[in-house]
């Protein structure tokens, strides 16, 4: 069992950055693919980073890619997203999620309650 909590959302202006975290608590970590994936208001979840157990190999939505940045450190079991040049489409709720290495949000077990990220002016 794997316990997610995400932080670090919140209101930032057109071109701005944030960096988001997810604590993981819980049995073996570092042995689980991770994913960020977000939520806007009437759409369905939608993926958008994934990095291996060991943290050496990562895929990206098309749309973020050079703009998102997704890394962990497994010593303190948490995986991040940096976010860059952030626009007012990236308004949603941001979930990171165990288990896969996949696009897929099926393919993963567990899921953090998420963190709202606004971008407004």
């Amino acid at each position: 069992q794997v316990q997610l909590a995400e932080s670090g959302g919140g209101l930032v202006q057109p071109g701005g950055s944030l960096r988001l975290s997810c604590a993981a608590s819980g049995r073996a970590f570092s042995s689980y693919p991770m994913g960020w994936f977000r939520q806007a208001p009437g759409k369905q979840r939608e993926f958008l980073a994934t990095i291996t157990a060991d943290g050496t190999s990562t895929y990206y939505l098309n749309s973020v890619k050079g703009r998102f940045t997704i890394s962990r450190d497994n010593a303190k079991n948490t995986v991040y997203l940096q976010m860059n040049n952030l626009k007012p489409d990236d308004t949603a709720i941001y979930y990171c999620a165990a288990g896969g290495f996949s696009t897929d949000r099926f393919a993963y077990d567990y899921w953090g309650q998420g963190t709202q990220v606004t971008v407004s002016s």
